[in-house]
Formats: C-alpha cells, structure tokens, sequence
C-alpha cells in the first residue's frame, strides 16, 4: 500500500496578487496564471517580465565563476600547441551531454580531442583509478578537462599530476571533505561565494562562453548548442530558476528545430511532436541517452550527439531505444523483487528508510528502483547490487530535508566510498557490512527524521472548475514553462468531480477518463492506475494541465496526480 498523501492547498498573499494583478507584464494573463505567480514571490514588474520572457542577454558574466580565467587560459594554450587532450565524462545525460559539447566547441577553434567515457560495470562513477589508466593507455594525453565528475577525485588527480597531466575540472558536484583535487582549474559554481545550480552542461556553456568573450570565434554559435545544455540540466533535475531557467527556455526551442542529425534521429524513434516540453526530456528523450550507460557504457549515445549522417544516427538511436527497453525490463524485474523483500517486512510504515540489496540486481538500474520505492513509500531509499566478489553497488533517493550525504558521512567506516547531492547519492560497500549500514542509516534517518518528513504532502497551487480549462488558458499558462525542480508543474485541483462515462484502460497501464462538473466534460489521462483501487465518486481530483496536439487537432488534457473521495 502507498503512503497517503496530506493535500495541503497553498495560499497566496493578497498584496503579492494586488502588485501581480496591476503589473505591466501580466495584463494579458489569466487570472489563474496571476495566482500562480504571486504564489512563486513574482510580483515586481520587472522579476515577472525576466521570467515569463528569459533572455540570453541576462546571463551573467561567466568570469564570475571560480578558476574560469585559469582553465581559459589553459585551454587557450592546448588549443594553440595542439596538445592530445581528453574530454573525461560521466555515463549519465549530463556527462554524455557535457563532453559532446566540450568537443564542439573545441574542435570549432581547430582543436580535436578524444572523448572519454568510464565503464559503469568496470570501473565506476568519475574519475576513478582504473579509468585513469585505461585513459592513459588509450589516449597519452596531455590535458583532461574532466566534466561532471572531479571534484572528489583528489587521489587520482594527484596522480595524473605526478605522470606530468593537466586536469581542467568542470563540475556542479559537491566538494569532498578532504579538500580540493590539486588541478589547474577547478570550475564549480559550488566553490565560489555565490551559489550556482548549474548542471555540468551549463558549467561546460559557460566556459565556452568565456572562450567566445577572451577570443571572438566566428564558426562558433553557442545559440546552435542550447538543445544539449537544455538535456543536461532537464535531465539532471537541477533547479530551473535564475540562468537554467533561460538555458531551458532557449534550449527547448533550439531542440524543437536541431540540426544536429543524432537528436533529430532520437526525436523521429521516439515519435516527438513539434512541440518539445521538458517532460519530454525526462521521460522519452533523456532515458534512452541513459540506457547505454546503464547497461554498460555510454559511449553510443555520445556517438549519437557527434553523428555527422543521418543513417548511422539513426541506427545508434534504434540501437539506444533497444537498450532502453532492456533497462525497463530490467527494471520491472528488479522492483518486482524489491517489492517482496519489502512484504517480508518489516513494513516500510514501520521504519523511517528502505535499503535493500541482492546478487542477482544489476547496479545500473538501482538508482531508479530507489526512486520508485522513495515515491511510492516516503521513505529515503538505497538499493544495491552486489557482484560476485561482494563488491555492492548502490544508488539512494531522499525525501525533503533528509540529506543522504550528511548520513553516507556518518557510515564513512562502513563503506568504501559514496557521496553525492541531499536528494541523490551513490555508495560502494563490502556484503559483509551491508547488514551493518543497513541498521546504522535507519538509525541514522530516525533520529533525524520529524514524523512529518516521512508523510508525502501533496501541494495544490489553484482551485478550479472544469469550465476555466481551455486552450486559451494554456496561451498564458504555458508561458511559465519550462517546469521542473523549483518551479513545479502547479497542481490544480477540482472538487466534486464525477465520471462521464466508464475509464478505459490503456496499455494495461493507464486510465482514460471523462471527467464531469456543472454540465462541463473534459478528458483525463491517469499514468500507472489501471491496478489502483479508486474510492467511489464523487471525486476531489488533483492533477496537471498540458496542450495535447493529435491528428493536427489541439486540446487541453488534464494529467490525474490523485484522486480522493469528495467526502
């Protein structure tokens, strides 16, 4: 059984939403829309024009992230002595992302580099011992610009540094305990004074962007490599606020009309419409980047972002979609198994975290397994796969205001290494002390949990009728996108709502619905409930809104987030 939700309807102040109301920019918006912004603290003018019109001229200066005139410089120089130089990336969108990136705008200022992508399975997450090897072995380079990934990494650093190699580190993960790697540069917006939530491809834009400012390149465009940045930073769930909200927005119209041939092949295999939101990117686009990586190494899908033809973009993007539908594979299989352990108890409502473990899972896929589990329960999540060694890999999921990394720093003695952001984070570990992390994270997690924290609370911005959901609405609502972490998708929310007719099923999945209010029908889409036990209506109904083009037809369809008894 999941964890109920508490449905909490925020307020709104109502002299945000009088200075709202009278703004310039918001004459044309919907009352709703209005609501919505004064609800996100947007009331001045001149805040509510920046977002609902980003512009590329508001980014700021990028020499004002840490070390940026240093790695310039150093760039620069590899660029003019033609040095060999290795891109060192991560098998994730935004490390797959970051390095093709990096190679494009090098290679526009005469420059070819290797790009580098570590095996999963093998050797692991950054830039790891094993890797380091292999990429001396393979490469002999002079320079590593190592992007996403790094800034932990103060051993390995350290050692190419005694072989005589530069490292260049781009990166947004959090600094180690131990201190910064020894490096030439160290680009991180975690490091410097003003605190950055740019992803690892909005650090590498930035770069490039201060390449173009200290030595002007007409062959390069940076506006043409928006559609990667927007992918990395969709798909690495940073926070869509301040410089990635403007890369997002710009990003998704470069994307909408790429000429890059590996993104037009991976839109045309997973049927992408003219129109390209976010969630695009976080459920068709950026799993099958993710695919390849997952299962074994990534390097497919960087491929597939430097194609130059069209037919073998299109064969590494079938390829891509395959594997994607192994990993789903995979992943209904591991979360099957997940779910038993879990019905062997004790029952996840009897603790405050799950970690659960097992020989046969693939650690590709824990990390999604764990996030499925922390929805579906509320509870902070890891889920490990260990190989035959013993060696455990795993992946954590969190809920708010439970940090992972705070509690993989109070089991540092139980675990060969692990780290990470609050929300998500990775660990390695012995089997022999899996039962001891086990009991210490739980330990761990109650004493630091409220019991509020372990209750799921669903937020609902707005309450509505059916009759208020038009395509007209959507011409201003959609004007706040692009959604995602710190500006949510908002939650409406009907009362009273009953069914036009019987729900369909789709897929065996899904739920089409009709919903009925007042003499108003709307259709309604409602993901993964065909098994769910819904309570006799009439229904109070949370959901989301989005435009639905079909047959050249458009229609505003409602998404179900929940539904609850109207009594």
């Amino acid at each position: 059984m999941e964890a109920e939700a508490n449905w909490i309807i925020k307020e709104v102040q109502e002299d945000l939403l009088r200075q709202v109301n009278i703004a310039p920019a918001s004459a044309n918006l919907s009352p709703l829309v209005r609501r919505l912004l004064a609800q996100r603290g947007l009331s001045e003018p001149e805040a509510i024009d920046r977002f609902l019109s980003p512009r590329l001229s508001d980014l700021s200066d990028p020499f004002l992230m840490p070390d940026m005139q240093l790695a310039v410089d150093r760039l620069l120089k590899a660029v003019d002595e033609k040095e060999r130089v290795v891109i060192y990336g991560d098998y994730d969108v935004d490390g797959v992302t970051s390095v093709a990136l990096m190679q494009e705008v090098l290679a526009k200022y005469g420059l070819e580099c290797q790009g580098f992508l570590p095996h999963r399975m093998d050797e692991g997450y950054g830039v790891s011992k094993s890797g380091v090897e292999r990429c001396l072995k393979d490469h002999d380079p002079q320079l590593i610009i190592a992007v996403d990934c790094g800034t932990t990494s103060i051993e390995e650093i350290a050692y190419l540094k005694e072989r005589g190699v530069d490292v260049v580190i781009c990166d947004h993960h959090e600094c180690s305990q131990d201190g910064r790697p020894d490096c030439v540069a160290l680009v991180n917006p975690k490091v410097g004074d003003d605190y950055h939530y740019l992803c690892s491809a909005g650090v590498v834009f930035k770069v490039a962007h201060a390449l173009l400012k200290t030595r002007q390149n007409l062959a390069l465009d940076l506006k043409n490599y928006l559609d990667m940045v927007a992918l990395g930073t969709v798909a690495d769930i940073v926070p869509l606020v301040s410089e990635n909200r403007i890369l997002v927005r710009k990003g998704l119209h470069c994307l909408r009309e790429t000429e890059n041939c590996g993104l037009v092949a991976l839109k045309r295999e997973t049927k992408l419409g003219a129109r390209i939101q976010t969630s695009d990117i976080g459920f068709r686009l950026g799993p099958r980047l993710n695919a390849a990586g997952r299962l074994n190494t990534a390097q497919s899908a960087l491929d597939l972002l430097l194609a130059r033809d069209p037919a073998e973009a299109q064969n590494i993007a079938q390829k891509l979609a395959q594997q994607n539908k192994e990993r789903q594979e995979l992943e209904y299989r591991m979360f099957e198994e997940a779910m038993a352990m879990i019905e062997k108890g004790p029952h996840p409502s009897e603790r405050c975290s799950i970690v659960l473990g097992s020989d046969d899972w693939h650690p590709g896929v824990v990390g999604i397994v764990a996030s499925r589990l922390m929805r579906r329960y509320h509870r902070p999540t890891f889920i490990i796969a260990f190989d035959e060694t013993g060696l455990g890999k795993g992946s954590g999921r969190s809920v708010e205001k439970i940090s992972l990394v705070s509690a993989l720093n109070s089991c540092e003695d139980l675990l060969i290494k692990g780290g990470g952001h609050e929300m998500a984070a990775g660990l390695t570990i012995w089997k022999q002390n899996f039962p001891d992390f086990q009991k210490r994270f739980e330990e761990i997690v109650a004493a630091n949990a409220r019991s509020e924290y372990l209750i799921p609370t669903l937020y609902v911005d707005a309450e509505v009728q059916l009759t208020e959901l038009t395509l007209s609405l959507l011409d201003s609502y959609e004007m706040m996108e692009p959604f995602g972490s710190h500006n949510p998708q908002p939650t409406l929310l009907c009362r009273n709502v009953s069914l036009a007719g019987e729900p369909n099923t789709i897929s065996n999945k899904h739920l089409r619905l009709e919903f009925y209010q007042n003499g108003t029908i709307r259709d309604a889409v409602y993901f993964g409930a065909a098994e769910l036990e819904l309570p006799a209506p009439p229904w109070d109904v949370a959901f989301t809104i989005q435009r639905n083009e079909y047959r050249g037809r458009e229609s505003l369809q409602i998404h179900v987030v929940n539904i609850r008894s109207s009594q």
